[in-house]
């Protein structure tokens, strides 16, 4: 499978995976996405964790961010069928270690099940995603991941 350079015409298969508990501008892009079905056929939603503070730690962020997704969807309940799912409870243990959840399993089983290229839009840490290519390599032709995210390389702490 040939993952190509540009989006193609229509509508794309997509998945989001977002703090959306972190920050406002998550839960616009879950709306946006959730509302242009023209573009974005949104297959799932995935919580990802964070750690400043507002969470205690990045388990509970995820958390936070799983109960956000909920409370979006009790907003537009025409949307209540696009399965939301935990991410990570934790960060990478290491550059080779990846953390399952049901979100990297989800994104496994979702980027083997049609040959249809899967946009992965990441809006917080990637580590839903990160873990997801650790634990099936082979899906990394099948997806194309959109990151917004992550410290300039002059921060002074760039853990991202």
């Amino acid at each position: 499978m040939t993952v190509p350079a540009l989006p193609p015409d229509g509508a794309v298969r997509v998945v989001l995976d977002t703090d959306t508990d972190n920050e406002i501008d998550d839960q616009f892009a879950v709306v946006y996405a959730l509302l242009s079905p023209e573009r974005i056929r949104l297959e799932a939603r995935y919580a990802a964790p964070y750690h400043n503070g507002r969470s205690i730690g990045p388990e509970e962020g995820m958390l936070r961010s799983y109960d956000e997704l909920q409370r979006l969807l009790d907003r537009l309940p025409e949307h209540r069928s696009t399965p939301v799912r935990h991410g990570s409870r934790g960060w990478l243990p290491g550059p080779a270690d990846p953390v399952p959840s049901p979100a990297a399993d989800d994104l496994i089983e979702r980027a083997r099940a049609s040959d249809e290229t899967l946009y992965v839009v990441a809006i917080g840490a990637v580590t839903n995603v990160a873990s997801a290519l650790l634990m099936d390599p082979g899906i990394a032709d099948r997806v194309v991941v959109v990151w917004l995210g992550g410290n300039p390389h002059t921060w002074h702490q760039a853990v991202e």
